[in-house]
């Protein structure tokens, strides 16, 4: 397993509540598009038991400059270091690591369950879709509370504009605690959701990631329309 020693570039918010980091690529660092990699402080000034090492997705696209990865600020000793290190300060990092990335075959489509933060990898694979132009169909049913808590909301959003053959159907569960527009689908995902946009449910391979209780939800939606446990892939976010 290689390790590397690399610089924080720069940190910003990308939802209420949630944090990219932008880190920076070692020298013939390769990756595909959903993979992980781990995050390691160094020496840092706190630490607790869940250790100074966290597993995160790669956010960005293989073909962008920095490494990025995206995260709830939960009030941990790891992230309250991860928030306020100076930048230029040094990081350990591992990987890459896990196979969630998107199916060869590319006469079947995509579709992309997600909830909350686990929109990390889906947004490497949306963005490197569209960077090589792939003729594969990619539609993604994102799920948030609202508009404010929903990381890479608009760059998601926007990416229709570059990428004909990819469908963003974006969906909020509490916009009665919004202060933003939304205009689009509102509750959680369903299965009547999911037929307004995909016909032939048995066409595609189904993605979902988010937190365990979000992922199980959406198992259960494919299973009972009777998509078959090889045409779902799964990935849950714990202790996000």
């Amino acid at each position: 397993m290689t390790k590397y020693t690399i610089k924080l570039n720069e940190r910003r918010d990308v939802a209420e509540g949630t944090m990219a980091f932008h880190l920076e690529k070692p020298p013939g660092f390769q990756f595909k598009a959903g993979q992980y990699m781990n995050v390691t402080l160094i020496d840092p000034p706190e630490t607790d038991a869940e250790g100074n090492t966290r597993s995160f997705s790669i956010s960005s696209a293989p073909f962008e400059a920095d490494l990025v990865v995206a995260t709830r600020m939960r009030d941990t000793a790891f992230k309250r270091v991860f928030r306020t290190l100076s930048l230029r300060s040094e990081v350990r990092i591992s990987g890459p690591f896990g196979s969630f990335t998107l199916h060869t075959d590319a006469s079947r489509p995509a579709v992309f369950l997600v909830g909350g933060i686990g929109i990390t990898p889906f947004r490497s694979i949306i963005l490197q879709a569209a960077k090589d132009k792939l003729a594969q169909k990619l539609y993604l049913f994102y799920s948030n509370r609202r508009p404010e808590d929903a990381a890479f909301l608009d760059e998601l959003q926007k990416v229709e504009n570059q990428n004909p053959n990819y469908k963003f159907i974006g969906t909020m569960t509490d916009m009665r605690k919004s202060q933003r527009p939304w205009q689009a689908e509102t509750g959680h995902i369903t299965p009547q959701m999911v037929t307004k946009w995909i016909r032939d449910l048995k066409g595609p391979i189904y993605y979902t990631a988010g937190p365990p209780g979000m992922v199980a939800a959406m198992r259960q939606i494919l299973t009972t329309s009777g998509i078959g446990d090889d045409d779902i892939r799964t990935e849950e976010f714990t202790g996000y």
